[in-house]
């Protein structure tokens, strides 16, 4: 019989023919190992004593991952996030992680569970950026097991991920973008699409833009919001994610314009909708005044380009467009980190450092002669001359 240590019992033999040891916790209860041999269980004592002596030791009761995973959404993840990513972290659990891991108790995760399951999915098709998507909200839920002690540490940061091909970006030429809004012209989206170009704001920001977001006289608008549908829950408005997402952006004049008329046309479409008129202030709204719904504007975008004879391009491709556009005009990546609304400069920098080698051409070429124009104005003119000059060049 093996000595005892400080809070360890004795291992001894049980009538089912097991061996079996416990130890005690800090919360004063008692850990039991099993096993078929004296020495599985001096094993199993020892690598838990050492645990112990490391505050790496679970105490937590052991539950299957699925009921885990379940509560930890509902109970933890759901009331911190928007309901998008909440929406997004649901998907992942109840179609990846319940199917191939529920079954198996939190403690009992390892490594190579996690590792054969990666590659389970990349065998059956999966795209590396879904096991990375799916690797994220795992890794997340775990780290708030260990927080909770219900295992010793997290198995994720042991695995190895499948590289991902980053995505290029479709950025519109200066060509490209003049069919784009010629063919968009006298059509619902006309407006959007132009200050979306202007502006590089995202889908979410237009639609959730209101007329008291907007000032015309000063020919400025303001991020103060963004707009999702979500299935069970209809449209929701929310702050944007970050403090840097709520920002003052200016307007060319070829934007202002364009917000004009829109206005116009949409005070045409109230006297037409009467009754059925729902006034909310929103700057692209449907029909009757309310939101725009964003699949019905990605059908319409995808006609447009059909029509424009341009390739299959994301909405969220405009942004990028924008932002390509006052890099190559010369326009210092700080604004355009800040006119983006991203959260660093590292984050434009890294997002688009393939254009920067080509602002100031080694040339006397427009570009250049932007830059000398541009030097010594405050960011709000460069991003605003940026695009006049753009738009002088498609007309």
């Amino acid at each position: 019989m093996a000595r005892r240590g400080h809070g360890e019992g004795s291992i001894y033999r049980r009538k089912d023919g097991r061996y079996a040891a416990a130890i005690t916790l800090e919360n004063r209860k008692r850990k039991t190992f099993y096993g078929k041999t004296r020495k599985e269980v001096q094993d199993k004592l020892n690598a838990a004593l050492h645990e112990q002596k490391q505050g790496m030791l679970a105490t937590g009761p052991q539950q299957l991952l699925k009921v885990y995973l379940e509560q930890w959404l509902e109970q933890v993840y759901k009331p911190s996030v928007k309901p998008n990513s909440y929406k997004h972290y649901r998907a992942v659990i109840r179609t990846h992680l319940v199917p191939a891991l529920g079954h198996i108790p939190v403690q009992k995760l390892t490594a190579a569970k996690v590792q054969a399951f990666y590659t389970q999915k990349l065998n059956e098709g999966a795209k590396p950026r879904t096991v990375i998507a799916v690797h994220a909200v795992l890794h997340r839920a775990l780290e708030d097991a260990v927080k909770w002690g219900l295992v010793p540490r997290n198995v994720t940061k042991l695995v190895s991920l499948p590289h991902a091909e980053r995505y290029e970006a479709q950025t519109l030429t200066v060509e490209q973008a003049s069919r784009l809004l010629e063919t968009a012209r006298g059509s619902r989206i006309e407006a959007l699409l132009l200050v979306a170009v202007t502006t590089g704001m995202r889908r979410g920001e237009l639609l959730a833009l209101h007329w008291d977001d907007v000032d015309l006289e000063n020919g400025v608008l303001y991020v103060r919001r963004t707009m999702s549908k979500i299935v069970g829950y209809g449209y929701k408005e929310s702050e944007p994610k970050t403090r840097t997402g709520r920002r003052k952006v200016v307007l060319p004049g070829v934007a202002m314009e364009a917000l004009k008329e829109h206005r116009l046309r949409q005070d045409q479409a109230r006297l037409e909708a009467g009754e059925k008129w729902q006034e909310q202030g929103i700057v692209f709204s449907n029909k009757y005044g309310g939101f725009f719904d964003p699949d019905r504007l990605l059908v319409i975008f995808d006609k447009v380009l059909r029509e424009a004879g341009l390739p299959h391009m994301r909405f969220h491709d405009l942004r990028h467009s924008a932002a390509t556009i006052l890099l190559m005009s010369g326009v210092h990546p700080k604004v355009v980190q800040e006119r983006l609304g991203h959260s660093t400069i590292a984050m434009t920098l890294d997002a688009y450092s393939h254009v920067l080698p080509f602002c100031g051409s080694r040339s006397p070429s427009p570009t250049s002669r932007y830059a000398k124009m541009s030097s010594g104005l405050t960011p709000d003119d460069t991003s605003g001359l940026a695009f006049s000059c753009f738009f002088l060049v498609l007309s």
